[in-house]
């Protein structure tokens, strides 16, 4: 008998049994490390280099997130405070029209990267997606400042969220006495425990989050056409209709209030991205993805376009209150609480309060996940600490959630509120400021570089299960646009709307505050560059066999599109869209 087949396949019985049962990842054997878990699997030659035929994929991640998973995550996935309450910073800067023409832009951009992505994730769903697939289509060097940079802006935003959530829950009279730190404490048990159940339990929190979150903002839509309407019966304000983008106006602060605007409206999508990262933990991404994927166009037609159009007639830009509002968590700055105010409604903002809160909880919990696979990945790469691989029985990368949890407790440091501790959370955050943008734009890249590999290997696009709609020309645009909100980001950084009422110093300041990411990235890819003598691969070079799934699906496609192309037109037309 072969002793060592018999233990793997034990083993293996014993890791199934874990991932089929829901509560079994608080059982005490689902800690121990999975003994045949590899976070990406890459098959080698004797010489190092990837076998032309892979076995494959296999992960050790656990693959149980489902399509009404992927479908929420991606709805509600960008559906946060940069909506809520962020939005507001905007109108006051830019007014209505530069709200709704950003937001457009972004949301053109968007469309292109989730779609080039989704192309990617499905191909090759394997987990730290983004670092990987930079280290894959461009150079080891760049992936490992995509990957420690991304990591590190989750890292920093989950202390940051939970305090938030401490304020926005001080909004009610009874919680407004009470220490931060005690609430701080609860907000953090409940997302390391949601993250301890393993990736269903971020999906299941996920999928409840992002119910709340869309039905807030579908009811506010309808709320708020009544309002602009005059429909509510004893409002102040009567019919408004378009009345505020005459007066005050549809503009504020010129082409510099729009730049500004262009940014804020960047990083409000911050997150959307995170559907291509849960790849690795689907059950079946080759039919999940592409439906999360094309979602993308209703949530930003509906989510964002149509609600801030709402918002733009019923709240002038000069409002007071989106002038004083305290930050990105003063639920009293947020245009959607004001209008309702205003048209003498009392229950509701307090019940937006509610879903602002709800919104911070998601980004805390998706923290965890997205910084955990993504330092996971790094480490079974060789680009971080080992122990940062370390996979459970439950397929859990428990050290890297252990490791992000622990980060997560300097949030008390911050809810003390010492002016010097949040000054230098504020620099910390700066670190990692642009890693979205950057990310945004390294996906188009890395989606560029693959068509071109996939047809220098004489493939053909039909060989793919999922092609981006947008196409390498949307790539193209997604990296264009990207470079734009860069150039803005440098501009309005060093040079902010109302800079000439700055001191030098203060200018300076800005500036770092907005690019010091730059110049974090620029250090750690020469960093790696130089020690690991890393190079730019070639179109000859570039892997694009391992990390699939799904080694020949060719008959599968054809059978499948057979189907398809029977469909009635009507049929055709939704699965085009959804």
């Amino acid at each position: 008998m072969d002793y060592q087949s018999e233990n793997a396949r034990r083993e293996s019985d014993s890791t199934t049994q874990y991932h089929e049962s829901f509560f079994g990842a608080f059982k005490l054997d689902s800690f121990k490390r999975n003994p045949n878990a590899k976070v990406a699997t890459l098959a080698m030659d004797s010489e190092g280099k990837p076998l032309p035929d892979q076995p494959p994929a296999e992960p050790a991640l656990a693959m149980k997130l489902t399509q009404r998973h992927l479908q929420m995550i991606a709805i509600g996935g960008s559906i946060g405070t940069g909506l809520f309450v962020g939005s507001g910073t905007a109108l006051a800067t830019g007014g209505p029209a530069s709200l709704v023409i950003a937001y457009s832009i972004i949301g053109v951009m968007l469309y292109t990267v989730v779609h080039a992505l989704g192309e990617l994730a499905v191909a090759f769903p394997v987990a730290g997606a983004f670092s990987v697939y930079s280290s894959r289509f461009i150079e080891p060097a760049w992936g490992f400042a995509m990957g420690w940079n991304y990591a590190l802006a989750w890292l920093i935003t989950f202390p940051l969220e939970l305090t938030a959530a401490s304020i926005t829950l001080s909004f009610w009279p009874g919680a407004k006495y009470v220490s931060p730190a005690a609430f701080v404490i609860i907000f953090w048990a409940v997302v390391v425990m949601i993250n301890l159940f393993g990736v269903k339990g971020y999906g299941e929190a996920e999928v409840v989050f992002s119910i709340i979150k869309v039905v807030a903002v579908i009811g506010f839509i309808i709320l708020g056409i009544i309002i602009a309407a005059g429909g509510i019966p004893g409002s102040p304000q009567g019919y408004i209709g378009a009345h505020y983008w005459y007066d005050p106006g549809a503009f504020h602060n010129g082409f510099k209030g729009l730049c500004s605007v262009f940014v804020t409206a960047a990083f409000s999508f911050a997150g959307t991205e995170l559907v291509g990262l849960t790849a690795a933990e689907t059950e079946n991404p080759r039919i999940s993805l592409p439906t999360a994927v094309k979602q993308v166009f209703w949530r930003i037609t509906l989510f964002y376009i149509v609600s801030l159009t709402i918002v733009g007639c019923l709240v002038p830009y000069n409002n007071e209150q989106l002038l004083n509002g305290s930050g990105a968590t003063d639920t009293n700055a947020s245009p959607f609480v004001i209008a309702v105010n205003n048209a003498g409604i009392a229950a509701i903002p307090s019940i937006m309060n509610a879903v602002v809160l709800i919104a911070v909880l998601s980004v805390g919990n998706s923290s965890i996940y997205g910084s955990s696979r993504t330092l996971a990945a790094l480490a079974d790469r060789g680009q971080a600490p080992k122990i940062l691989g370390y996979v459970d029985r439950t397929g859990r990368p428990l050290v890297a959630i252990i490791f992000a949890s622990a980060i997560g407790l300097l949030c008390f440091i911050v809810a003390a509120g010492d002016a010097i501790t949040v000054l230098a959370f504020r620099w910390m955050l700066a670190i990692s400021g642009l890693s979205c943008i950057v990310t945004w734009a390294s996906i188009c890249f890395c989606h560029i570089r693959f068509r071109s590999a996939w047809k220098h290997n004489g493939h053909t696009l039909d060989e793919l299960a999922f092609r981006s709609q947008a196409g390498l020309i949307g790539s193209y645009i997604g990296l264009a646009l990207n470079a734009l909100i860069l150039i803005a980001q440098f501009w309005t950084g060093f040079a902010p709307v109302g800079y000439a009422e700055m001191t030098t110093t203060a200018r300076v300041a800005s500036w770092f505050e907005s690019y010091l990411s730059a110049v974090v990235i620029m250090i750690t890819y020469l960093m790696f560059k130089f020690i690991r003598k890393s190079k730019y691969k070639h179109i000859s070079e570039i892997d694009i066999t391992s990390g699939r799934r799904e080694m020949d699906i060719s008959a599968i496609l054809a059978e499948e599109r057979a189907l398809q192309a029977k469909w009635p037109r009507w049929k055709k037309i939704y699965h085009f869209f959804c």
